[in-house]
């Protein structure tokens, strides 16, 4: 195999982004303002949302979960900072899920012009919930900043832990969309996926005060490690696991190049269907 070829397989993912950059953009603005478009508060509540959602669990699990962090027992850390930096990590993984299914069935206008660049529609939907993750974040500072004080510095290595997710996240937009044209009982399946994926991970407890039989499901979540790593940087100040992300990175990039391949082959026969 040549080295042309082998770049060449690794930049395909990468292509629609870097070749359609402004219909990217362009996309990605009408998915965020769209979905709060005629709403009084607008785009504050890409703000308001994660709040109230966070006071909900905390308000449910907090007194049962919260006793399983050391840290809280401590009282060298808060329960809801704790689950924040959990619940950001899942929201930016579960708003890829639930809405890839409906990606391209959603948009057969698109399917039909033989010149529109179908590859290009995963990169809007993962910016927007990457755009979201990061209004979050700015909700986690500014209430660990009110109730700690401060807030680490290693806070800003966030998008870094998250970015080996987002290229996860981009294998798996190409493969449920391209599937959800042909098996519509998708859709139906990633919500409760999506909700088996939060219980199952350490956003709400750590893998330590699991049960040891069952503490395998929350190891092997691909989720929980981000998660650690997210609490690592944002909670504790630590470095994070760097060779652990290296790794993780380099395995969701190889999925990418699969997932991909996989949508250019089924994509012959979307208008088919559609």
């Amino acid at each position: 195999m040549t080295r042309g070829r082998l770049l060449g397989w690794f930049r395909a993912p990468f292509a629609a982004l870097l070749d359609h950059r402004s219909l990217t953009w362009e996309l990605t603005k009408r998915d965020v303002l769209g979905r709060y478009r005629g709403a009084s508060f607008g785009l504050l509540w890409s703000l308001i949302s994660p709040f109230l959602m966070l006071m909900i669990y905390t308000f449910a699990f907090g007194t049962v979960m919260g006793s399983k962090w050391p840290a809280v027992q401590q009282g060298s850390a808060s329960f809801s900072i704790i689950l924040f930096s959990g619940l950001i990590v899942h929201g930016f993984f579960s708003e890829c899920l639930t809405k890839a299914p409906y990606l391209i069935v959603g948009t057969p206008n698109f399917v039909k012009r033989v010149v529109f660049p179908l590859e290009i529609l995963p990169w809007p939907l993962l910016l927007s919930a990457g755009f979201h993750a990061l209004a979050n974040l700015l909700v986690f500072a500014l209430l660990q900043w009110a109730m700690d004080g401060s807030v680490p510095a290693t806070a800003v290595l966030f998008p870094l832990v998250l970015l080996p997710l987002f290229v996860a996240c981009l294998a798996l937009v190409w493969l449920l969309s391209a599937l959800g044209v042909y098996l519509r009982d998708i859709s139906q399946i990633t919500p409760m996926l999506s909700l088996a994926m939060l219980f199952l991970s350490t956003a709400m407890l750590p893998a330590s005060a699991v049960p040891e039989g069952y503490r395998a499901l929350f190891e092997l979540n691909p989720l929980s490690f981000i998660m650690d790593q997210a609490r690592a940087v944002m909670v504790w100040g630590e470095w994070p696991d760097w060779r652990g992300l290296a790794i993780y990175f380099g395995v969701s990039l190889l999925l990418c190049v699969g997932a991909r391949g996989l949508f250019s082959r089924l994509r012959r026969g979307f208008a088919d269907v559609l």
